[in-house]
């Protein structure tokens, strides 16, 4: 940037990448392309806005460190032990396999060893950002490609460390040509590497938890944000000083905070500037794209994208038939994870900053990685409709046989319940129903917990519960109730509209983690919602009232009566410090307030009738008067000198109300 113009040039970056990104978003683009293309346009193949080759490798070298410290600290080795087979099975072959293929096609060209690790490595990786929120928004996460692919990304990440470790040694030894030389800097590199990872290990382990037990006894939130980004910084410092790459210290940073009992409050308070820093990153790869280079080797780079497909999906659909995959499954798994990732991003801007890479030819496999980068959603959207284009017949014939096997289970069943989802409540929700007698169908697709349900004679069965096919076939014309047990709001939307298409008369109950989505699930035809939040709150209350010699019957009806209501007994709730009702995910819609009056306050002596609550959007729960509260006070209760006030409404309501109470003026 020029230096005379530096603050206006960043305003303009930060308008720019507002009006793209917001673009994007409008046409259901990964946020990521929008971050690209404003590097496209302010770098110095663009408007020229950045320009000198310092700033950008600086740039590109903080947004890769958080980039890595972000994806670190979502990385979960419990979940890694969970998913080993798939893990350190398919993702192991998937990894080397690409990157032994991607190597030897180099050599075929005739790229130097060199640019051909760098290449190898970079290809082999997939987008872990794209594939998961894609998967997810399309309730995909769990089905059996989706877990699948989950495990091969898992791998993948695993795979970053030693990568990070090869670049900067690749660099070292390239001063000697020698295989002796550089076997001996790889050496010593993983050796460093080894003791690295050992040594955050026991930090992480030992002196981590005691750190941030201390830092969350002060209780400020800024002390704790500012620890949190001491230890990113501090660990990617420490491996720089190592000789290593400093991203791998903000990666092993993240992985150390993730194993601690913080992991969810430091996600909390990284997370307003994380996609900032995250966007960084990639505006900083879209300013080394040369749109002359790309219109100059438009059918090279064209070519070297349909190549990433064609090799990375030939693999991952190969060793997944190998794993005895169903090639319906195969073709998905191969279609969501054919894409180049923001890790291979990070190894060729790295090979960059490293001088392993070409300028020009580095540019040319940087831009085919981000097209395919951008061709990625949309085969992950389409993936089930291309694999069914594929393997008609296959595709066909695996789901009528998993239709048949619950048709043949359930012909004459009748008066039942169907439970989408076999997790841990549906079945609790299930043995219930055992318990009392109640005959229910459960439909997950977990096919391990089915397989394991099925064998010990539950009536389980593999199936997607948002397919018509796969409802008809559990009887839904005759089933008296279903309950969708799933969290995601996403999947239980979309089985709910399938099921409403089909019986639009049949109850149905649907769990959510809290209030959110409330409205918008009744709308869309639920009968009942339950948010988890809400019941546990009632399930502790009611044993504390029991505990405390309250009638079970008054308990029971006082519980009855405020799910009766929809929640709206629980749905107000007084703020704190650390809450702020004006954020969208928060779980609280309505604030109650307290509105101490004096004798100078407009409202005293007037009746409530006369105050026009309707207007202002707010309602009285109480009035206090000295020591004694009056609940649900008669619209013929005079307001006095000193009373306080008790009133529930949104919160910008409640500010005009009281703005109103006390002056009669309107805001």
């Amino acid at each position: 940037m020029h230096n005379e113009h530096l603050l206006l040039n960043i305003v303009l970056l930060l308008g720019i990448a507002v009006l793209t990104v917001s673009i994007s978003r409008r046409l259901h683009f990964p946020s990521i392309l929008g971050y690209i293309i404003v590097g496209m346009v302010v770098g110095p193949y663009g408007f020229s806005l950045i320009e000198k080759e310092e700033t950008i490798t600086l740039l590109a070298e903080f947004g890769i460190v958080f980039l890595l410290f972000a994806i670190g600290l979502e990385f979960s080795i419990t979940q890694m032990i969970a998913m080993r087979k798939l893990v350190f099975g398919l993702g192991t072959a998937q990894v080397f396999t690409t990157a032994l293929v991607v190597y030897f096609i180099g050599w075929i060209v005739g790229l130097d060893n060199n640019t051909n690790i760098v290449i190898a490595g970079a290809f082999a990786l997939s987008s872990t950002a794209i594939v998961i929120k894609q998967l997810t928004e399309q309730s995909e996460i769990h089905s059996r490609h989706g877990r699948s692919t989950v495990g091969i990304l898992i791998f993948q990440d695993i795979m970053a460390i030693p990568l990070l470790i090869l670049i900067p040694a690749l660099a070292i030894s390239m001063g000697d040509n020698s295989e002796h030389a550089l076997a001996s800097t790889l050496g010593i590199a993983f050796l460093k590497g080894i003791l690295v990872v050992f040594l955050m290990h026991l930090m992480g382990k030992y002196l981590l938890k005691l750190l941030f037990h201390e830092v969350a006894s002060a209780k400020s939130q800024e002390l704790f944000t500012l620890t949190v980004l001491t230890v990113a910084l501090g660990a990617a410092a420490f491996t720089e000083e190592m000789g290593l790459s400093m991203t791998l210290g903000a990666f092993l940073a993240g992985m150390m905070l993730s194993e601690t009992e913080y992991r969810h409050q430091i996600e909390s308070d990284i997370r307003p500037f994380q996609d900032i820093l995250l966007g960084l990153f990639f505006v900083t790869v879209g300013m080394l794209i040369s749109l002359d280079i790309l219109m100059e080797h438009f059918w090279t780079v064209m070519l070297i994208t349909l190549v990433i497909f064609i090799v990375k999906g030939g693999i991952l659909y190969g060793l997944a038939r190998l794993f005895n995959k169903p090639s319906g499954v195969s073709t998905r798994i191969a279609l969501s994870l054919s894409q180049v990732g923001e890790f291979g991003l990070v190894i060729i801007t790295l090979a960059f900053t490293y001088n392993l890479l070409p300028q020009e030819e580095g540019n040319i496999l940087l831009t085919a990685a981000v097209l395919s980068m951008s061709i990625a959603p949309f085969l992950i959207k389409f993936n089930g409709r291309i694999a069914n284009l594929i393997h008609p017949t296959s595709y066909k014939a695996n789901q009528k046989e998993i239709e048949h096997s619950i048709e043949s289970d359930t012909q004459h069943i009748s008066n039942h319940v169907i439970l989408c989802g076999f997790g841990r409540v549906g079945q609790i929700v299930g043995r219930l129903l055992h318990f009392s007698n109640q005959r229910f169908i459960a439909l997950d697709m977990d096919i391990s917990r089915v397989n394991e349900a099925h064998a010990a004679g539950e009536n389980v069965y593999y199936g997607d519960a948002s397919k018509q096919t796969i409802l008809h076939a559990a009887v839904i014309q005759r089933a008296k109730v279903l309950m969708i047990t799933f969290s995601d709001y996403h999947t239980s939307l979309k089985i709910l509209k399938a099921v409403r298409q089909m019986n639009p008369d049949i109850p149905i109950i649907i769990r959510t983690q809290d209030d959110q989505n409330l409205n918008e699930l009744i709308e869309a035809g639920a009968t009942e919602v339950i948010p988890d939040t809400f019941e546990s709150s009632i399930m502790l209350a009611s044993h504390l009232l029991l505990v405390l010699g309250h009638p079970p019957r008054r308990v029971l009806r006082l519980t009855r009566s405020i799910r009766q209501d929809r929640y709206q007994l629980l749905e107000n709730f007084y703020p704190g410090e650390d809450d702020n009702p004006h954020r969208q995910h928060q779980i609280m819609k309505h604030i109650i307030h307290s509105i101490p009056l004096d004798e100078s306050a407009f409202i005293v002596g007037k009746k409530i009738k006369d105050m026009d609550l309707e207007a202002l959007n707010v309602s009285i729960k109480a009035i206090k008067r000295g020591q004694v509260r009056g609940e649900s006070p008669s619209e013929n209760t005079v307001i006095k000198e000193n009373d306080s006030i008790v009133i529930t409404g949104l919160p910008e309501n409640v500010e005009k109300a009281e703005f109103y109470f006390k002056t009669g003026k309107q805001p």
